[in-house]
């Protein structure tokens, strides 16, 4: 591709194991007096550091490399390579960041996925932002991610939702979007309209609300359509000739003991209709069988972690054992002014997301969803997230961005060029940038391990506050032409950057504020 999409990390720990022939894993330490990396591997491997350190101290890579206590090395980075790293993060623009550790792997995260029976609320929409970083995440991590929704327009909440909009005593869902449904669905049997006003509330409510989140599906896929095209049938079938099905009190049961388990699992009620387990096993087939993906996320809100030991079950009785995660997102409190607040204009007892988008825009909303882990309880703090001031994170992270831009509008009416090795940049400061721009690249690669988008805001912030020491102690337009030639092109190197980490949480980066 023309670039090296390798980490320094990869590059000195393959130094490590060709010294040392065997795999070594570097760490930050906590304290960056101590350099960039360190490592325990001499320790380890009871070998002398002095030895290791002997064979890398004339390496152009570091400008330190020394023995700390017992079997540990610290590495510093040498003031050269960093400086030619800003070269390569102008060089790589957009690009910088990405990686091969996904291989090239077909990888699905589905998310969101509430059932279709009333708007988005924040509880069940706070998957949105996290499913759809992550996926963006695993892309730039070399992973080709795809994203879905996955629609239950089958069962008894359908039924429940068709009663509801034919006002009947069954009803269960109310407010003005029932209203409307009853108006415009003329079928008259509760499921079928159901299922027609779940297509409606797809279209007309959930859709939209993806949309303002800034979320775009590559598939929205119904149950309907599995069951019409035979696929639950047929996986119906595949696990009574694994001899997997029993029937017990009228029902049709799924061995699911037999995979670790608590328990057996019903998959066909004693009055024929299939359960959740039975369709959601068909949609796993699906995935991994007709889509071929290699691995497969599930976001699902945290009152669904019973269900997760079934489907588990289903997806190994089918073939495919490992290739599902299932990642719970827990509930949010929304707060203003210190207290819990209930917006909704339609049921008085949900938030619903359209309105604390109106109420505080998509990128509050995304950044303020991403700053916690996806199993923390989040509590949303509205008055901050409308505060336009440094006190608001993603304020301060926009305005970091749009000062950037600005600067570098100044550098191009002063027609100042940007260096070629930047050889100037040699000031604490500088170099402590440069040292933070340079682990987006390991940010990518640790939250495509774990999963932990919430390093992304994190990372985002401090780039944000090492910029703003940079900027208070540097003058960027110095009356050194080549000092502000360096300086401007590390103006841009952040830039790009920051830009790039906005770009994968789906929060925009403004030239202006």
């Amino acid at each position: 591709m023309g670039y090296d999409k390798g980490m320094i990390r990869d590059k000195i720990e393959k130094l490590l194991e060709e010294i040392t022939g065997q795999k070594a894993y570097l760490e930050r330490p906590a304290n960056p007096c101590f350099g960039d990396y360190s490592t325990n591997l001499a320790l380890k491997l009871k070998l002398d550091p002095k030895e290791i350190v002997e064979k890398l101290k004339d390496n152009p890579i570091f400008e330190k490399v020394s023995v700390a206590g017992p079997g540990f090395i610290n590495l510093t980075l040498s003031k050269k390579y960093l400086q030619q790293e800003v070269k390569a993060i102008i060089t790589q623009g957009e690009k910088y960041g990405d990686l091969d550790f996904g291989k090239g792997k077909k990888i699905q995260v589905e998310f969101i996925s509430a059932n279709p029976t009333g708007p988005l609320t924040v509880g069940n929409a706070r998957g949105g932002p996290y499913g759809d970083t992550l996926a963006n995440v695993l892309e730039k991590a070399g992973f080709k991610a795809k994203k879905e929704y996955y629609v239950n327009d089958c069962g008894m909440q359908i039924i429940a939702l068709g009663n509801s909009v034919l006002k009947n005593d069954q009803a269960k869902y109310k407010g003005k979007y029932i209203d409307d449904l009853s108006k415009k669905v003329k079928e008259k049997d509760p499921f079928k309209a159901g299922q027609l006003s779940a297509k409606m509330i797809i279209k007309d409510l959930i859709s939209k609300t993806t949309d303002l989140l800034g979320i775009k599906y590559g598939e929205w896929v119904f149950e309907s359509d599995l069951y019409s095209s035979g696929k639950v049938d047929k996986t119906l079938e595949l696990l009574k000739e694994k001899n997997l099905i029993f029937e017990k009190e009228g029902a049709e049961w799924f061995k699911s003991s037999s995979f670790g388990d608590q328990r057996d699992r019903v998959v066909v009620k004693s009055n024929g209709w299939k359960t959740y387990l039975m369709g959601d096993i068909a949609y796993h087939r699906y995935k991994f069988e007709d889509k071929k993906f290699d691995k497969v996320i599930n976001i699902w809100g945290a009152d669904h972690h019973g269900d997760i030991p079934g489907l588990q079950a289903g997806v190994e009785a089918i073939g495919h054992k490992g290739k599902l995660e299932i990642v719970l997102v827990q509930f949010v409190t929304i707060l203003e002014q210190g207290e819990k607040q209930k917006m909704s204009k339609r049921a008085g007892f949900y938030v619903e997301m359209d309105e604390l988008l109106k109420k505080t825009g998509k990128d509050a909303v995304r950044f303020f969803f991403l700053q916690k882990s996806a199993n923390t309880h989040l509590n949303f703090d509205m008055s901050l997230a409308k505060e336009q001031s440094s006190k608001n994170p993603v304020y301060y992270v926009q305005y970091a961005h749009a000062r950037m831009s600005s600067l570098l509008r100044k550098a191009a009416d002063k027609k100042v060029h940007f260096s070629k090795d930047f050889k100037h940049l040699t000031s604490p400061v500088e170099l402590g940038l440069i040292r933070q721009l340079i682990k987006f690249p390991e940010v990518i690669e640790e939250t495509a391990r774990d999963y932990q988008t919430q390093r992304l805001p994190s990372y985002a912030l401090e780039l944000a506050n090492t910029f703003h020491r940079f900027y208070e102690q540097c003058r960027v337009l110095d009356d050194n032409q080549e000092l502000a030639s360096d300086r401007a092109g590390l103006i841009k190197a952040n830039q790009i950057v920051l830009r790039n980490v906005l770009g994968l949480m789906g929060i925009d980066a403004p030239s202006k504020m």
